[in-house]
């Protein structure tokens, strides 16, 4: 069973890597005290990456079938493997879909992503939307996704989406499975809408 405290200590440890990374301060820097800019290593336009896995090993002879687990596609991908601390930055937003043992298939779009390969961090930014398969929605500015974990987290202001009961939630600050069956929101304020059932509204 997934502990949802590690998630925020995960989500904590991203913060506070994102608050060094950005810090600056008004020493300008020169010579070989200046800044190296950094390239990626290579870049890919259109690009569609499908994340699979097999059943079981198979042999030369064997046959079998891959399962797709996801889909991770966008106009523009920047490759920095070559670092010590290796990511893939997707600057014109990303679409990554997400399939489940039932073949059921959740979407998760963005602005802007960062991809963390040792950590299988992703960092969501700019219109962040998830879409389950049975219609449930959330939308939120920013969203960290462990990939490893199948969670997401984020300490941003949130709307999530129920159809099956009319719901509407507004938030601060959550933890929720990837397909949207479980949301742990953090703090909820404002108005939550409720659909009223047909045969009550006939009465």
């Amino acid at each position: 069973m997934i502990q949802i405290k590690n998630f925020k200590g995960i989500a904590v440890v991203c913060t506070m890597a994102m608050l060094f990374l950005s810090c600056k301060d008004d020493y300008k820097r020169v010579g070989e005290e200046a800044p190296k800019k950094v390239y990626p290593r290579s870049v890919a336009e259109n690009f569609v990456a499908t994340y699979t896995e097999s059943p079981e090993k198979l042999g030369s002879e064997d046959e079998g079938s891959s399962k797709v687990l996801a889909i991770l596609s966008g106009p523009i991908r920047n490759d920095f493997e070559q670092l010590s601390f290796p990511y893939q930055t997707f600057p014109d937003g990303l679409l990554v879909e997400i399939f489940n043992e039932k073949n059921e298939k959740t979407i998760i779009e963005a602005d802007y992503g960062v991809l963390y390969s040792k950590t299988s961090i992703v960092d969501l930014r700019g219109n962040v939307l998830i879409k389950s398969d049975d219609g449930k929605k959330l939308s939120t500015s920013q969203l960290y996704y462990d990939r490893g974990n199948e969670w997401a987290f984020t300490q941003e202001k949130f709307t999530f989406t129920n159809p099956d009961d009319g719901t509407v939630m507004d938030g601060e600050g959550m933890d929720i499975q990837k397909d949207l069956k479980f949301l742990n929101a953090h703090k909820t304020y404002g108005l939550m809408l409720i659909k009223e059932d047909k045969e009550q509204e006939n009465d």
